[in-house]
C-alpha cells in the first residue's frame, strides 16, 4: 500500500535566494563560520630579551595564588628580621613596607580561599 506524502516544494527559500544571488549564500556561510572560535592555536609570544623570569602558561589560578602567598610570607619574614636590626626612621620605613606585604598576603590568601579548587 503506497504511503501518501506531499510532494516537496520545487524550490526552497534558500535555493531560490541562492539562484537570485549566489554570492549572498557564500557571504552567509562565511559569517556563520566566522562566528565560531578559531580552532588553530595561537602562536606563543616570545619573551623580550630583557625578561629574566616568566610564569608557565599552564599554571592555574590556585597554583599561582599559592606561590604568591608563599613569596609574600617569605618577604614578610625577611623584612621583619631586617627591621629589628634598624633604628629610627629606617626601622619605621621597614615596618611600613612589612605591613603592606602582610596586607598583600591577606589578599592573596583570601583569593586562594575563594578560587575553585583543582579537581
Amino acid at each position: 500500500m503506497p504511503k501518501i506524502t506531499p510532494n516537496p516544494p520545487e524550490t526552497t527559500h534558500l535555493s531560490a535566494h541562492a539562484e537570485d544571488n549566489p554570492q549572498s549564500l557564500d557571504e552567509t556561510a562565511q559569517r556563520a563560520l566566522n562566528s565560531y572560535p578559531d580552532p588553530k592555536p595561537k602562536a606563543k609570544q616570545k619573551p623580550s630579551p630583557d625578561q629574566l623570569f616568566s610564569v608557565v602558561q599552564s599554571a592555574d589560578a590556585e597554583c599561582v595564588l599559592a606561590n604568591l602567598s608563599e613569596t609574600l610570607a617569605s618577604a614578610n619574614a625577611m623584612l621583619s628580621d631586617l627591621a629589628f636590626s634598624l633604628e629610627g626612621s629606617n626601622r619605621h620605613f621597614a615596618f611600613g613596607v612589612q605591613q603592606m606585604i602582610e596586607l598583600s598576603e591577606l589578599l592573596a590568601n583570601r583569593a586562594l580561599d575563594i578560587v575553585e579548587p583543582r579537581q
